[in-house]
């Protein structure tokens, strides 16, 4: 028998040195025919041979609750993404997950016990006469014990992880909050930001179709030329296609609202009218106070530090692996046997035994009880390296993270730069633009007057206008520039909550 094995093998080896020689290579055989399931060619593109999984409807469609019916301020919307948008969901759910896995952790701290019950059927040769024994029927139940007592910390720096990453999650939740609440101020600041204008663009459509009129009745008197009316009909076009524009750009801008609260693209959101625009602030702080506030509040910033503590006390955990520990063990069980199906023999007789011969070997085999307890001490001696660089791989996503840490706190010293300047800047432009605002006004209805009464030209009175719309425009950007500064402040010192600077729009 030894002989037909080792031959088969080598006979095994010579097929396959046969199929090497003859160019097949065995180990490219695909007997699941697996590469037919891709594309043929990496500029092929790859076509599906059955019907591809469908994409499901949300569970449950999001329902707006009785009290956000009706008009909606920002403070409103605010509270109704915090209710309806996923990333919100998906945030809370994360945290949940990690609060799951602590406890997972804590696990160790307590005993595993376990419980079983037997019921085992076998037939075995017995070792001194070669003859066949009994069929056994062993059942019976038992319960083991087993209790780490001692492992020079890992489990506590594995704790200490799973903290640290529930902290994390925590506070990614509320870094996702204030995400959302700072995407629905920009969001609705664009919606404001294109209503007015459009209104702006209706007023401008108004005073060149005035300005149309004006010059078809002073061609009718004489005092105006074809290429005047054609000149006004060009600028009445071009404020209609402005106008259209813009009322485009506004739905697309609700939309995105709507999104943004988590309802879909076309929901009818109807939004309190804002009267007039509240009066631009000023930041009383420095910037050295900000960056110093952003250190302290941000969510993210404070999760990535405990993401890089999370990350150092596994790396603890590692190192310890290695490590002995001390387990207690405890079993305690019951044992039954039944015999049947088979004669029993005395040792090299030939005759099974029967009558009291036999009853006294059966006697001998009651209910049993069983039991074992003790420690033992588990000391790892040589794992093929796998220690070491597991450590090595721990102690490097350690450092990695600690990076991440520091290059975000450099990013938030950036973010709040950046938006208290924009915020200075733009509030300085809100108020350019007002006085640019009131001048161009009072210019372009001088101008209207003076053509009106037949004393002045067609082309003042289009630049004047013109000048009034783009005043008006550059006014409506400078409040949408500094409400969305504002609100990027705001978010970069993780202030989304409490205002630093109180825009009066909520």
């Amino acid at each position: 028998m030894g002989r037909l094995r080792v031959f088969s093998f080598a006979g095994i080896l010579c097929v396959a040195g046969h199929c090497a020689a003859a160019g097949l290579d065995l180990f490219k055989v695909d007997p699941f025919k697996t590469e037919g399931m891709t594309a043929p060619a990496p500029n092929m593109k790859w076509v599906p041979d059955r019907p591809l999984p469908e994409v499901g409807k949300p569970d449950q469609a999001p329902v707006v609750p009785s009290q956000f019916k009706g008009p909606l301020s920002l403070a409103d919307l605010t509270d109704l993404a915090l209710l309806l948008n996923p990333r919100t969901h998906q945030a809370w759910l994360s945290a949940r997950s990690e609060a799951a896995a602590l406890g997972i952790e804590k696990a160790d701290d307590w005993p595993t016990i376990t419980g079983l019950y037997r019921n085992q059927i076998s037939r075995n040769i017995s070792a001194t006469t070669g003859l066949p024994v009994p069929v056994q029927t062993i059942y019976g139940p038992s319960v083991s014990l087993s209790w780490l007592l001692f492992d020079f910390g890992q489990n506590a720096a594995a704790k200490d992880a799973a903290n640290f990453r529930l902290l994390a999650a925590n506070l990614t939740q509320n870094r996702t909050l204030q995400e959302v609440a700072t995407q629905v101020e920009q969001a609705y600041y664009r919606v404001l930001a294109f209503d007015y204008l459009v209104r702006a663009s209706r007023e401008s459509l108004k005073n060149f179709e005035t300005a149309l009129d004006a010059t078809q009745r002073r061609r009718t008197s004489g005092l105006a030329t074809a290429g005047d009316e054609y000149r006004a009909e060009t600028q009445v076009g071009q404020a209609q296609l402005v106008l259209t524009r813009n009322e485009g750009e506004m739905s697309k801008a609700r939309g995105m609202l709507a999104n943004t609260v988590g309802l879909p693209v076309q929901y009818p959101l109807e939004l309190k009218p804002v009267a007039e625009l509240p009066p631009v602030s000023v930041l009383s702080q420095s910037i050295d106070e900000l960056i110093e506030k952003a250190k302290q509040n941000r969510p993210d910033l404070l999760a990535a530090e405990a993401r890089a503590r999370s990350a150092r006390s596994t790396a603890l955990a590692t190192s310890r692996a290695g490590l002995p520990s001390l387990t207690f063990l405890a079993n305690y069980g019951m044992i039954n046997y039944t015999n049947s199906g088979t004669n029993i023999y005395a040792y090299g007789a030939t005759t099974p035994l029967t009558g009291s011969a036999l009853a006294n070997v059966i006697s001998q085999r009651p209910e049993q009880d069983t039991y074992a307890f003790g420690f033992n001490l588990n000391i790892p001696i040589f794992s093929g390296f796998k220690d070491t660089y597991s450590t090595k791989r721990a102690d490097e996503l350690a450092a990695q993270a600690e990076s991440a840490r520091d290059q975000l706190l450099s990013a938030t010293e950036m973010d709040v730069w950046q938006a208290y300047y924009d915020l200075q800047t733009s509030a300085s432009s809100v108020n350019s633009a007002t006085n640019l605002v009131k001048s161009a006004t009072e210019s372009a209805a001088a101008s209207a007057a003076r053509y009106k009464a037949g004393v002045g030209n067609l082309l003042d009175f289009i630049t004047a206008q013109l000048d009034d719309t783009n005043a008006r425009v550059a006014q409506i950007q400078s409040y949408l520039d500094w409400y969305s500064a504002l609100s990027r402040l705001n978010f970069a010192l993780g202030a989304s909550d409490s205002a630093v600077v109180k825009a009066g729009a909520r």
